[in-house]
């Protein structure tokens, strides 16, 4: 009996060769993996929860979801991107809705489905990833006036997901997606001229933030408010979409005097001394005392501050082995993009790769004091279902555009 080429049997061994398959991403991935279950471990190991465990279930779905990812020729993705994108737009809309969408703490971001929860959020991220390869795959992109249309396309497209997850509210993974964006944007050789003015608008909405918030300040002063007792009363009198939680957190990092350091500024304090204690090796696995005592929030330190505690317990070596692997990562991203045979696969690598490097420098930024802290967590070490996932499934794209990069 003949098989067609791609049934064979030895045609699929090929594919699962060496030289079908990269084995950089996924062997860094795997010892990140690793790594981030045992520090969860260590961050919870005063509260006796086992999340870890949980962690290591995510991660085991997430090998699946990878290899099934890459195993599928990417350009199936261009076909069905209208649906993709459409798809994740529902959920937004969904999560948004009482009753479906699960509220806490006065922001609804997770769509709840018995056992486990859903963040429509990263569906977001990919859908915006894949319409926007999509978009600029079938775009004639050189300067901006013969660009218009195709921007104005993106605008729209990008700008729908990103109000949607404004409405959440959550501001880190809105904040996320227009880096990715801009670095597909600036790989299809769109005009200089475009990325000078959206640095000069980028500027510009900083000095508006800062404004605000420095008017923040002032109001909470005239009424003899402090960030803890404002219950959102200066949110009338601004016409920005943004929380007052939100500007503590921005006003904690700009102006630290003008805040209750056991309010507002605690984590980000808590989160400078477990770095800043780590020293050059640490104190030891399971041996760091800020996530042990409580003084770094127990509800925080495995995820968005899980970088905090590796520093403390592995010293700036550690700090550095975290960095260093999560970097190879993004270089290989960069490597396979190059090696695409197509726009569209060049495309998906790109933003893969700005994706993941958005979220890792903001997070570490943050928990040593560069950024506000913004609540993103970091790729394969943070606590998190839904965004362990997430990852997979990206760094799955990845892969597929390595191992369909030549024709069959």
């Amino acid at each position: 009996m003949n098989l067609p080429s791609r049934l064979d049997p030895s045609h699929l061994f090929k594919l699962a060769t060496k030289e079908r398959s990269d084995w950089i991403t996924p062997v860094c991935l795997t010892v990140l993996a690793v790594i981030g279950v045992f520090f969860i471990y260590s961050a919870q190991l005063a509260t006796g929860r086992g999340q870890w465990s949980q962690q290591i279930v995510w991660f085991s779905a997430g090998a699946i979801l990878y290899l099934a990812i890459a195993l599928l020729d990417y350009r199936v993705w261009l076909r069905w991107s209208h649906w993709v994108y459409l798809a994740s737009l529902l959920l937004l809309v969904l999560v948004l809705i009482p009753g479906v969408g699960s509220a806490h703490m006065g922001a609804r971001r997770w769509l709840d489905l018995g056992p486990v929860t859903f963040q429509p959020a990263e569906a977001a991220k990919l859908g915006c990833l894949i319409i926007t390869a999509a978009i600029l795959t079938g775009a004639k992109i050189g300067t901006v006036r013969d660009s218009v249309q195709t921007l104005g396309k993106l605008a729209l497209a990008v700008g729908v997901p990103v109000l949607l997850i404004l409405a959440q509210p959550d501001l880190g993974s809105a904040m996320v997606i227009p880096p990715m964006v801009f670095a597909m944007l600036y790989v299809s050789n769109l005009s200089q001229r475009f990325f000078a003015a959206a640095l000069g608008g980028f500027l510009l909405l900083v000095g508006i933030i800062a404004l605000d918030t420095w008017n923040y300040s002032k109001f909470l002063e005239k009424n003899n408010l402090s960030p803890l007792s404002d219950r959102g009363a200066y949110e009338a009198h601004s016409w920005l979409p943004l929380r007052d939680y939100q500007r503590n957190r921005v006003l904690a990092f700009a102006a630290p005097d003008k805040v209750d350091p056991m309010g507002i500024g605690w984590n980000q304090r808590q989160s400078l001394i477990s770095v800043g204690s780590g020293g050059l090796t640490g104190k030891g696995w399971t041996e760091g005392t800020q996530a042990k005592l409580g003084y770094l929030p127990r509800g925080i330190a495995h995820n968005d501050f899980i970088f905090s505690v590796i520093a403390e317990e592995k010293g700036f070596l550690g700090s550095i082995t975290i960095i260093g692997f999560l970097g190879v990562v993004l270089w290989n991203g960069i490597r396979i993009a190059g090696l695409a045979r197509d726009r569209f696969g060049m495309l998906l690598a790109i933003g893969v790769t700005a994706l993941t490097a958005v979220h890792v420098f903001v997070n570490i930024a943050m928990t040593i004091g560069l950024l506000p802290i913004t609540g993103i967590p970091l790729p394969f070490i943070s606590y998190g279902g839904t965004f362990v996932l997430s990852c997979c499934l990206l760094q799955g794209l990845v892969q597929s555009v390595y191992r369909f990069r030549r024709d069959f």
